[in-house]
């Protein structure tokens, strides 16, 4: 048997990963394992850098990496935490690397971190980076206490979300948190499926308990977007469940989208921004999103694995 450590982490220089694109290839993980990254765009040694962090929870592991890209070589810099539930509540950590001859650190809190269903903590945390005595990244709610132990002032530029990306599994009920809209407010996001039994297979989803989407007849609408209003904002929605209806649970996945903004409008959409044919909104569409999304065009990206 393998022992994980309280709080195992380290820094290694690599090739930077390739983001995971949509694919009909992904075969389920025989452990469930449950993820959400976080892509940031930050001020980091004078230098504007990505900060990919990745949350992954299964049945026998729990672990926090971070990846920070050196856009002046060809390497990058990865912190992985292994968080063992049973002995890491007392713990925090500092971790240091250079980019550019210039110091970087990694602080971190967890020792009374709470999780919910999420492999991403819900409250009582920090994950502060610092650069140039400034913390250019801060996640969690212990913010105070994050500036205290940093020793350093918040960065006049701000890290900015440029997209997050989610692996999740249930069987009729699929649960998030999206940002989609002005401000920093979380949206609960949850998404309900009928898509095995006698009846016509459909889909819901609801945002703060709104139904914003009902999509039925799913067998010619398998793929579409909508765009709806949220607190008065638009967001387009697009969905992708071929592989429910077509495909083993245990081979496919669904994908949904969520895009804050009105769309634009091309010849072949209709009026209002919709286009529900399958046809008429493939692959291609999503591939273009997850390329050109950027600070000032963020997607919300949802993996939706079923359990048999």
């Amino acid at each position: 048997m393998i022992h994980h450590s309280p709080v195992a982490q380290s820094f290694s220089n690599s090739k930077p990963p390739l983001a995971e694109k949509p694919s009909k290839d992904h075969p389920r993980n025989k452990c469930e394992e449950s993820s959400t990254t976080s892509v940031y765009q930050a001020k980091v040694a004078d230098l504007s850098c990505k900060v990919n962090v990745t949350w992954c929870k299964s049945l026998i592991d729990h672990s926090l990496s971070i990846h920070v890209e050196n856009p002046s070589a060809e390497n990058h810099h990865t912190c992985k935490i292994d968080l063992d539930i049973l002995h890491f509540w007392n713990k925090k950590g500092l971790k240091s690397f250079e980019i550019d001859e210039k110091r970087v650190d990694f602080f971190w809190d967890f020792r009374e971190v709470k999780f919910s269903n999420s492999p991403e903590p819900c409250s009582d945390y920090y994950l502060a980076m610092v650069s140039n005595k400034e913390v250019v990244l801060l996640l969690g709610d212990l913010k105070n206490e994050a500036y205290k132990r940093t020793n350093s002032k918040p960065s006049l530029e701000e890290a900015t979300l440029v997209y997050k990306k989610e692996n999740v599994y249930g069987k009729r009920l699929f649960c998030t948190k999206a940002k989609l809209g002005e401000g920093k407010k979380e949206h609960d996001i949850v998404i309900e499926n009928a898509v095995s039994g006698f009846g016509d297979p459909e889909i819901w989803i609801s945002a703060d308990g709104i139904v914003l989407i009902r999509v039925m007849n799913l067998h010619w609408r398998f793929r579409g977007n909508e765009t709806v209003f949220l607190n008065n904002l638009p967001i387009q929605i697009f969905w992708d469940v071929h592989d429910w209806l077509f495909n083993s649970p245990s081979l496919g996945h669904a994908l949904f989208i969520f895009k804050p903004g009105a769309p634009e409008y091309s010849s072949d959409s209709d009026l209002d921004g919709t286009n529900h044919s399958g046809e008429a909104v493939g692959s291609d569409i999503y591939d273009s999103l997850w390329t050109t999304t950027s600070a000032a065009d963020f997607c919300h990206f949802l993996y939706a694995r079923q359990i048999d």
